[in-house]
């Protein structure tokens, strides 16, 4: 599976370097978050990554709900459990929860099925910034800090009518952006279509922090600033 190139297994334990998290990003997810470059100071490995491990290692259920307890730094070795249980908790070898994993239903390890929807999700994901969250911050008055701009993985959700079906597509049905004082919470809510029909549906939520008045120059120049980097890494 292309995953193979973004974790090293040693002894049972999963290791993700900053180049292999930093590549996954800019190249299979198409995310330019700062946060996932190999030289930032507040790196973390994206949620998508660990999204898409968690399906390769125990495969898709019709029910999935997945907990991000906490960022996943470089030189982290994470355990991912022999498990069947219906409740499966990701954590480091020192015993730090990462990732918490709900699921129910039948379930499916075709490799096709897992490859296709791990990519279009992964895709999907990536567009958050700017072609959603920029329109819902707007709407809102409100705006990520330019200089440090963090959005953050809280939950995401699969629910799947069928699992016979080899090449799922993702829509974005509803997005909303709720804010408290400085920090906000984005819903992404999605359709899984396949064959014609819809066939599932997700939801994602993710933690802005640091929010401030909504300036569009300031953003005008974010946007800009964050399609440069972008063209950056096609060359």
């Amino acid at each position: 599976m292309f995953l193979d190139d973004y974790y090293q297994n040693n002894s049972g334990t999963i290791h993700i370097s900053r180049q292999q998290a930093s590549h996954f990003a800019k190249y299979i997810a198409g995310d330019f978050n700062p946060i996932h470059d190999e030289d930032a100071k507040r790196f973390c490995v994206p949620g998508d990554l660990l999204f898409a491990l968690v399906l390769k290692q125990y495969g898709l259920s019709q029910h999935m709900h997945f907990t991000f307890l906490g960022m996943v730094s470089d030189g982290v070795k994470l355990i991912f459990p022999d498990a069947n249980a219906e409740s499966i908790t990701i954590r480091d070898s020192e015993g730090k929860d990462y990732l918490d994993i709900k699921r129910e239903g039948a379930s499916s390890s075709e490799p096709v099925l897992l490859q296709n929807l791990t990519r279009r999700y992964v895709e999907f994901s990536g567009q958050t910034f700017p072609l959603i969250l920029v329109p819902l911050m707007a709407e809102q008055g409100v705006m990520i800090n330019p200089e440090r701009p963090l959005v953050i993985y809280e939950s995401m959700t699969i629910d799947m009518q069928r699992l016979d079906i080899n090449d799922p597509q993702l829509e974005l049905c509803r997005s909303s952006l709720s804010v408290e004082g400085k920090r906000g919470s984005v819903c992404l809510e999605f359709c899984i279509n396949a064959d014609d029909e819809i066939v599932g549906s997700g939801k994602k939520t993710m933690v802005l922090s640091g929010l401030r008045a909504y300036d569009q120059a300031a953003i005008d120049q974010l946007v800009e600033a964050y399609g440069m980097r972008k063209e950056g890494y096609r060359l």
